[in-house]
């Protein structure tokens, strides 16, 4: 069963208080998680098996998810829920969706090939990205934002699921954190979140 694992407990009190409806940001309010010690370079391997780093979505606001594409539960919901608040983010305000990037990172990479992966992305929506690596590079993105996993028993049939945490980071244009995004509270959270923080 996939579980909810807080890095740390006053980012996410922080970051409840950041992700209410109201849609305009008064210029001198600080996002949840300004000034926190979560993200960094990467290199990864996208879905048509070329390598994709952190440099590839420079100047684009980023939706970080890490997750598994056997998750049975969790991460379809959130999947579904994120790419539901982008689409809701069009309508509403389709200048801000443009500059949203949505990435999906595995935390399965022994399962979660680039095509696995890069289909179970774009299921949900064509422009969500997906990732995998080497179980090396996994681990030091997973440590870069503070993502915990763990591999569970093997069932009788030989698979397993994957325990991990389940926070969705906005990153800022220049890869820096800005709050967490609610998709535990579905699409509409999502893309008050989004219009709140994106500018």
């Amino acid at each position: 069963m996939t579980r909810l694992f807080p890095f740390f407990g006053a980012a996410l009190a922080l970051a409840t208080a950041g992700c209410g409806s109201q849609s305009q940001v008064p210029a001198a309010e600080q996002p949840p998680l300004a000034g926190a010690k979560i993200g960094g370079p990467f290199r990864l391997t996208g879905a048509d098996g070329r390598t994709v780093t952190d440099r590839d979505f420079a100047g684009r606001y980023r939706v970080m998810y890490f997750g598994y594409t056997f998750c049975p539960d969790v991460c379809p919901t959130d999947m579904q829920a994120i790419a539901a608040g982008l689409k809701l983010l069009d309508s509403r305000a389709p200048a801000k969706a443009k500059k949203i990037a949505a990435v999906f990172v595995t935390v399965d990479p022994e399962r979660d090939t680039p095509a696995v992966v890069g289909r179970f992305a774009a299921a949900f929506d064509p422009r969500i990205v997906g990732l995998t690596g080497t179980p090396q590079q996994i681990e030091a993105v997973k440590k870069a934002y503070a993502v915990w996993s763990q591999k569970g028993d093997p069932s009788p049939g030989g698979g397993y699921l994957v325990n991990h945490s389940r926070q969705v980071y906005l990153m800022d244009p220049s890869n820096k954190p800005l709050a967490l995004i609610p998709s535990d509270e579905g699409p509409q959270a999502v893309a008050a979140a989004l219009d709140r923080w994106v500018r």
